[in-house]
């Protein structure tokens, strides 16, 4: 089913109906990183059952030392040969997969399995493909990530990619007529990942519909008005939200497996198509929230004069107004526009109000985190860290020779918008949902002929 935006319709495999789901699934790969007793009590739940677990290698043990990963690399080509040999994974006809993924919010997160084509993604730092990603790539965590694939014959990934559709005209739809679909999975995720249920998608009409929803999208007028653009710039549809790392290695791989093939075979090859669940920025169970900053060891009067002088340096205006006692703010009351950027800042025993008129860049969080990178190598006596929640700058910011920037609320469009005009997004912009909620492995695709 041949389209301008490269999704392809992937033959999806999923564990044959006596595998144990609950046992099959298990969460993202990059998760619980610091915390081996986390994926300890996985392998415990697991125990000899067909599973992910034994497809995926953790990067806990790519964290902490002491593991052959060598030899789990072997073992997870080998597992995923006898699933396939044996019929553990059975291929479905080509299509997509409606999710419905309920956790503690009060909706549930709607989704849609599809898999796309790595030749119109590039995890530059300047990307101007039609997916990119969102934050910048660090591309040492890249082959770590290709050893797995080199030898493998299926990707079971975690990526998630957003579509900016605030009309809810695409995913959203399929929530009305899933009860006509067939429901291939529905079931409890382990270690608190709530509830998913899985809609097959195989008919052809409802395939070409949903694709052309997905073009309208990409329409280079649309996306001008959209993001009030004074220019046409390369469109962006899909930003990647979730397991760009992932997604990235998908795309150095199939670098290294095109260096094989003939013209013919670099067509249709599956290692240059990747699986992905594209999420809509508005769905209503996808909370984006702003991350906050709280400097260590820092004189809060020397960083203020610092933040003006470069605010001199890039043509934009500071203002900074003290509040009668200190205060922490409402991160809603901080909402500027696209040519003032506002923050609060708290320290020990004072707080304000910092507007920044005219600022270099689209979001706010670039125009502060520019500044701190810079004012950091300048005092590396100074200290940063990235806070979730005003409630922890309060508590931090108490303390003697410390200072905390609160930002404010992000506009889930302006994600968008900030890539398409700056490119990637300073590091920890955005949290997207907490640990558990992140995706868990279910669908697989083979990537081999």
């Amino acid at each position: 089913m041949k389209n301008k935006i490269g999704i392809n319709i992937p033959e999806i495999l999923l564990p044959e109906k006596n595998v144990s789901y609950e046992k099959w699934s298990v969460i993202a790969c990059d998760q619980y990183t610091s915390q081996p007793e986390y994926w300890e009590e996985v392998s415990k739940i697991v125990g000899d059952s067909y599973s992910t677990l034994n497809l995926t290698l953790p990067e806990v043990y790519l964290e902490h030392g002491n593991y052959d990963t060598e030899g789990m690399i072997k073992k997870i080509h080998s597992n995923m040969r006898e699933y396939l040999d044996k019929n553990v994974l059975v291929p479905q006809k080509p299509g997509f997969i409606y999710v419905e993924r309920k956790t503690e919010q009060e909706v549930p997160r709607k989704g849609l399995v599809i898999s796309i084509d790595l030749e119109n993604y590039d995890y530059a730092a300047n990307s101007k493909s039609l997916v990119r990603p969102t934050e910048k790539t660090v591309i040492e965590r890249i082959p770590p990530r290709v050893k797995v694939r080199e030898n493998a014959t299926a990707e079971f990934p975690h990526i998630m990619l957003l579509i900016d559709d605030p009309n809810e005209a695409i995913i959203e739809s399929l929530s009305d007529m899933k009860d006509k679909l067939e429901k291939v999975y529905d079931f409890e995720l382990m270690m608190h990942g709530g509830h998913i249920s899985g809609y097959k998608i195989e008919d052809e009409e409802l395939m070409v519909k949903l694709i052309s929803g997905f073009e309208k999208l990409a329409d280079p007028e649309l996306i001008r008005q959209k993001y009030s653009l004074t220019e046409d710039k390369p469109v962006l549809l899909f930003a990647v939200g979730d397991g760009n790392h992932s997604l990235a290695s998908a795309k150095a791989h199939w670098e290294n497996v095109k260096k094989t093939l003939t013209e013919e075979q670099v067509l249709n090859h599956p290692a240059r198509f990747a699986l992905v669940e594209v999420v809509n920025v508005h769905d209503k169970s996808l909370i984006v929230e702003p991350i906050h900053r709280e400097l260590f060891n820092v004189d809060s009067e020397v960083l203020l004069n610092a933040l003006s002088a470069y605010c001199k340096e890039n043509g934009s205006d500071l203002e900074v107004k003290y509040h009668d006692s200190r205060t922490i703010m409402n991160i809603e009351d901080l909402v500027g526009d696209y040519n003032t950027h506002i923050f609060s800042i708290v320290t020990k025993d004072k707080s304000g109000t910092i507007t920044i008129k005219n600022p270099k860049a689209n979001i706010p969080v670039g125009t502060i985190q520019v500044f701190l990178d810079e004012f950091l190598k300048n005092n590396p006596n100074t200290k940063i860290d990235y806070i979730h929640g005003t409630d922890v700058i309060d508590k931090l910011s108490a303390k003697e020779g410390n200072m905390g920037f609160i930002l404010p609320p992000i506009e889930k469009s302006d994600l968008f918008r900030s890539v398409i005009l700056d490119g990637v997004m300073p590091r920890k912009t955005f949290s997207m949902g907490e640990a558990h909620e992140k995706r868990y492995y279910i669908e697989g695709k083979k990537i081999v002929l």
